[in-house]
């Protein structure tokens, strides 16, 4: 596990951002230019910094606007298309409040938060995730696919512990697949 993954773990979350809720999202995406995150084809270094920065950012969003568990979340980490739209919507974020942006700009990204909010009650509907516990999100088999395995929902007694497990485990994922692509002739 490594040192920043650790630093998070230990924080204490319950004040937000500190005295500024802004001072801590001047983090390590902001000292370049927003780009994209492919979540599909991150290292594993770079996808443990983004969802640390992502998990961030959202802690933020939820606390900032006082969304409910039906907009996002605890465990929208384990639902791609939740990370998916709030890594948009991140990103989006991050070019609105750019210095260099037009001063407009804040009320785009407002009018297109809006919009975000009704795609995120969908997801989150369609997911299944609640405020205590989670399933995958049910797929569906197309004709000539085996059936779907049924899924269960499972009780999560403590949000962060959930998080941190998963990016460990998802870091890890990435560095063996990393490691598989080393040994290839």
């Amino acid at each position: 596990m490594s040192e920043s993954l650790v630093e998070w773990a230990s924080e204490d979350h319950d004040d937000g951002f500190g005295a500024s809720p802004l001072d801590d999202l001047d983090g390590p995406l902001t000292a370049e230019p927003p780009h994209p995150i492919n979540w599909n084809l991150l290292s594993a270094d770079d996808a443990e910094a983004e969802w640390i920065e992502l998990n961030r950012w959202v802690n933020w969003l939820r606390r900032t606007y006082g969304l409910p568990a039906s907009v996002v979340p605890p465990f929208w980490h384990r639902h791609p298309e939740l990370v998916w739209e709030l890594s948009a919507l991140h990103l989006h974020w991050l070019g609105a409040y750019d210095p260099d942006q037009h001063g407009s700009a804040p009320l785009g990204w407002h009018r297109d938060f809006a919009d975000a909010r009704q795609r995120l009650r969908d997801w989150v509907a369609v997911s299944g995730t609640r405020l205590e516990r989670d399933r995958p999100t049910r797929q569906t088999a197309w004709p000539g696919e085996p059936p779907t395995d049924a899924v269960e929902d499972v009780a999560i007694g403590d949000r962060d512990e959930d998080f941190v497990q998963f990016v460990v485990d998802d870091v890890a994922r990435r560095r063996e697949a990393e490691a598989e692509l080393l040994r290839m002739p």
